[in-house]
């Protein structure tokens, strides 16, 4: 899975004429205040990458700590595999490549095409937190599919899946070690769906810095007792575990996040799993 090689582009006017979010104005004043960067051809992918390489340091940093104290050991989710130097440095430089060479490029011709416009109300809270629930859950779907469809037809693993099968076990800087059409296809789906509700570029901003965080949590390798999955009840969400077993067995967890689809479609697994530590 890479959802987190999304480019934030927001242009809706529409909101414009919008009743004042109160409890969110003061947030949405202060990016108003940078509205000049905001506005550069540059800021999409800047954006992207930044928010990207924050959440990924952490883990890259346990991995470090993991060597030399062994009790962090029982968070990682395969404990007799780490990433190598190498295995980081050549996903580091697949991803800076991917930025430089298909998002920027991108970004700068949908900036073009679709001026920024930005509104000067906040949108209201409760807004924002149905359009986030309702843009992952559509995303969710989007990605299941994509992703059934190209692990069940060998062509399309061979020709634009298989690269992001490269590691069996997961680490944080191999989320977006994929081909350019997951990349641009996942990309697609993430800007499309706030497009499609109508969302405030706040919205989006929140929306886009989920998914790469979310992204970047699935293939971290690490178990947590404060880990998404752990959090929200009801085993609706899959976590590190889930999308890790997908990257050694190949044939189960499709699903980005949640688990309704692979209880539908009979492809959900679940890895013994661990204790949630504290």
């Amino acid at each position: 899975m890479n959802c987190s090689s999304v480019v934030m582009t927001p242009s809706f006017s529409m909101w414009g004429e919008a009743q004042p979010g109160l409890f969110l104005q003061p947030v949405w004043d202060y990016v108003l205040s940078k509205e000049h960067i905001i506005r550069s051809p540059f800021y999409p992918v800047l954006f992207s990458f930044t928010v990207y390489m924050a959440f990924c340091l952490p883990y890259l940093a346990l991995d470090i700590l993991c060597l030399r104290i062994p009790a962090l050991k029982k968070y990682q989710v395969q404990p007799k595999s780490r990433p190598t130097l190498a295995m980081v440095l050549h996903c580091l430089a697949h991803t800076v490549y991917s930025h430089l060479v298909f998002i920027f490029p991108l970004s700068v011709a949908y900036w073009y095409w679709r001026p920024v416009q930005l509104p000067s109300l906040a949108p209201e809270l409760h807004r924002v937190v149905l359009d986030i629930i309702a843009c992952m859950l559509l995303f969710d779907f989007q990605y299941f599919a994509w992703h059934l469809l190209h692990h069940k037809v060998p062509w399309l693993y061979k020709t634009f899946h298989k690269t992001h099968h490269k590691y069996t076990a997961t680490f944080a800087l191999a989320t977006q070690y994929s081909s350019a059409w997951e990349m641009l296809s996942l990309g697609f789906f993430a800007n499309v769906s706030p497009v499609m509700l109508g969302c405030h570029p706040l919205t989006e901003m929140a929306i886009f810095i989920i998914h790469i965080y979310l992204s970047v949590e699935d293939h971290c390798g690490y178990d947590f007792a404060w880990s998404t999955h752990r959090l929200v009840p009801f085993g609706l969400c899959g976590g590190p575990g889930h999308h890790d077993l997908h990257h050694q067995k190949f044939v189960w967890n499709y699903a980005p996040y949640f688990t309704h689809w692979d209880k539908l479609f009979n492809t959900l697994a679940r890895q013994t799993s661990k204790e949630p530590q504290d």
